[in-house]
């Protein structure tokens, strides 16, 4: 990422602006100053109204630093856009395109890269609609992309390289949809992380996996899904369980990107179990609003696996506080229909209770117990079933019998192996 200093202004209808800002200096820009104009509804032609206008203009021919964007807390419809860029005379971003522009800095994986570019496409299309308008109205069609074009040849170029994205995203859904049977035939759970973006989901993706997906202090550092397994985590468990670390949320994700990453927010919808990370040291009115828009986001995906809540960064706060967290949740009644765990990853306080949790969250498990021949063909079975079931108990006398808790998915597989080294289930 680009660190040399940029600027830029602000400009917001409401007072709440803290959002927007991480957002702008996540993409590396110092916010100079704020102009807030209380509104109801956005002026039509300017988004604020022209007297602000004027006021921004002035200031941006006064200020003797250089300001290199102009940052709208808010959606631009693209006449208002091309107004304000045209009287002020630089880049104007709204939120939409500033979350854009924060996602193609951050893609790195194949996938992720052309989920961006189509999110991308679809939003630039109404904007160069009004261009093209413009244009054949004899007006200067704009800033967006820098200066005069043919903007009609842009617009087909859009369209074509839309469908051509789709297309290669279709053949990566369809690998991952491969992918996902397979694992679920091999008796695997799903465990997907959700959350609010930069709340500790890859942190905790690293802590129980063991690996190291790249964890940075800004929003949407994670877009591509990253899966690992944490069988190795049970301990005692040792149930089979995939992890999927996922890109995170926000308040009004916008419809282009929800489209555009469809078949990565399938990985949550799917999952047998979602694991809603929410970061707990924050003030908690801002905790129940990310909660709010986290569980709005699922419901909108379509996700009716069981959802477990781990309030993470727990370290942060006093026990005091924590506890008065947790009730004022609870007077809510955001969390009266889920299991609430409190977590810290830094300080590995209370992952196994997590671990239990999940594990306990799991539908269709099922008990079976087998007998086997005392041979040694027996003991390849019995490794197969430590690797792939609840090894509850084992025995050994006239023959080996072995009493398990599986995945109902692969109950039959199991016994078919067995019965193939000639034991059989009980």
């Amino acid at each position: 990422m680009n660190t040399s200093q940029k600027t830029a202004i602000l400009i917001s209808l409401e007072d709440s602006t803290s959002e927007i800002i991480q957002l702008a200096n996540t993409l590396g820009y110092k916010i100079l100053k704020k102009f807030i104009q209380h509104r109801t509804n956005p002026d039509v032609n300017f988004y604020i109204g022209c007297g602000k206008v004027d006021e921004i203009k002035e200031f941006l021919e006064d200020t003797e630093e250089s300001v290199d964007l102009v940052i709208v807390n808010g959606e631009l419809k693209p006449s208002q856009w091309f107004f304000l860029e045209k009287k002020l005379e630089t880049n104007v971003y709204d939120r939409i395109r500033l979350i854009l522009a924060i996602f193609e800095e951050h893609a790195e994986r194949q996938e992720a890269l052309l989920q961006v570019k189509l999110a991308q496409l679809q939003y630039e299309r109404p904007y160069v609609r009004e261009l093209i308008h413009r244009a054949k109205a004899g007006e200067h069609p704009g800033l967006m992309a820098g200066g005069e074009y043919q903007v009609d040849d842009y617009y087909e170029m859009i369209k074509r390289q839309t469908k051509k994205i789709r297309e290669d995203l279709q053949k990566i859904m369809q690998n991952r949809e491969l992918q996902r049977k397979t694992r679920s035939k091999s008796g695997f759970y799903s465990v997907s992380l959700a959350g609010y973006t930069n709340a500790g989901k890859s942190s905790l993706m690293n802590l129980l996996s063991g690996e190291k997906v790249k964890v940075e202090e800004q929003l949407f550092s994670t877009l591509s899904t990253t899966t690992r397994s944490i069988t190795a985590k049970n301990k005692e468990k040792k149930i089979p369980i995939l992890l999927t670390d996922t890109v995170g949320f926000i308040e009004n994700l916008p419809s282009c990107i929800i489209d555009a990453f469809h078949s990565t927010l399938e990985e949550i919808e799917l999952a047998d179990v979602v694991v809603l990370v929410v970061d707990g040291s924050e003030a908690k009115e801002i905790v129940e609003k990310k909660l709010r828009v986290s569980l709005n986001e699922l419901r909108n995906i379509g996700v009716g696996a069981p959802i477990i809540i781990a309030l993470n960064k727990i370290d942060l706060i006093e026990n005091n506080s924590l506890d008065m967290l947790k009730k004022y949740l609870q007077q809510t009644s955001i969390v009266e229909d889920y299991v609430v765990v409190d977590i810290s990853v830094k300080k590995q306080k209370n992952i196994e209770r997590l671990l239990q949790t999940i594990s306990e969250s799991f539908l269709h498990m099922m008990k079976i117990t087998f007998q086997l021949p005392l041979e040694e063909k027996s003991q390849a079975f019995i490794s197969q079933l430590y690797e792939k079931t609840k090894v509850i108990h084992i025995r050994y006398n006239e023959f080996i019998t072995v009493e398990v808790e599986c995945n109902e998915k692969i109950k039959e597989k199991l016994i078919a192996a067995c019965r193939a080294i000639n034991g059989d289930a009980l």
